[in-house]
């Protein structure tokens, strides 16, 4: 039996208020497990609507938030759906403070902006749920070093910030990091159909088949604005087909829960662009002083 954990991106005011719920009913109804990462300050959706970024599917008046409309504070005015999806026993986790701003300047940004960031979605997140959150899902699987340094640092159970294929410890630049990632190992829905080449059923009849060409356990992430919205029934049909195959639905917190930290495999992390999304994202390189064949053997 196959696990695939359920991992919900929200990025957005609309998101939060309108997708939350309906992803909370669907999956209640369909007894499926899910984990929840929450953006937790600003929403500026309108600034990056504004440069059209391929694969971003948007309402219309999200369109126009930090643009012509106030930045909305989603966890100020949208604490009651978020505490709804924890109330029903969902797994809920920290996205981001300003996801629009992460995505932009994350990569490049110094550890002070890096540190704020992170710093004041853990708080807020902490004021809105009574406990310091256990994990986090950087944006747009857009980060960089002192971040990922920082998911140590803040005592996550475990982060997904990344693509891969498996979980496992981080290194970057030799640097071992001691808080494991669950990457994101299928693709996504709006990554599918930003080829042009397939059709929306055509793109959740491929994810369908998708956790069944590679063994091991799965992670998936959908977004509240899409899976929890303008593709909900087309959603509902997948989970249907997933538990059909037989495969298990669950959270994130789940799948590493069962897995021994300590013989977990170090990988290096590289930043990598990927298919149907433009710029460099997190990914999981190979295995960390792998046996190099052409020194006999040897440690590389």
């Amino acid at each position: 039996m196959t696990r695939i954990a359920l991992k919900i991106d929200v990025d957005s005011y609309h998101g939060t208020l309108a997708g939350v719920p309906a992803l909370v009913d669907l999956l209640q109804r369909h007894g499926a497990a899910a984990s929840f990462f929450f953006s937790l300050g600003p929403d500026h959706s309108g600034r990056e609507s504004r440069r059209q970024s391929p694969g971003r599917y948007y309402d219309r008046v999200s369109r126009l938030y930090g643009l012509l409309l106030p930045a909305p504070k989603i966890g100020v005015r949208c604490v009651d759906c978020m505490l709804q999806a924890r109330d029903a026993g969902f797994e809920v986790a920290v996205h981001a403070w300003n996801r629009v701003r992460w995505e932009a300047r994350s990569p490049t940004a110094g550890n002070a902006w890096i540190e704020t960031e992170m710093t004041r979605a853990c708080h807020r997140f902490s004021d809105i749920f009574g406990e310091q959150p256990h994990a986090c899902a950087a944006a747009g699987w857009r980060t960089n070093r002192h971040a990922l340094r920082l998911t140590q640092r803040l005592g996550f159970c475990y982060a997904s910030d990344c693509r891969g294929t498996s979980p496992f410890i981080p290194v970057i630049d030799g640097e071992i990091v001691l808080c494991p990632q669950l990457p994101t190992t299928l693709p996504t829905i709006d990554e599918l159909l930003a080829t042009g080449t397939l059709s929306l059923e055509q793109a959740f009849r491929q994810l369908a088949e998708e956790p069944e060409r590679a063994s091991g356990d799965h992670v998936f992430t959908l977004r509240a604005e899409l899976e929890g919205m303008c593709f909900r029934t087309a959603f509902e049909r997948l989970l249907l087909e997933w538990k059909a195959r037989g495969h298990e639905l669950s959270t994130l917190r789940e799948l590493i829960g069962s897995r021994n930290i300590a013989t977990l495999p170090r990988h290096e992390i590289v930043f990598a662009e990927i298919a149907g999304r433009t710029g460099h994202r997190m990914v999981q390189g190979r295995p960390f002083l792998q046996e190099d064949r052409h020194r006999g053997g040897q440690i590389a």
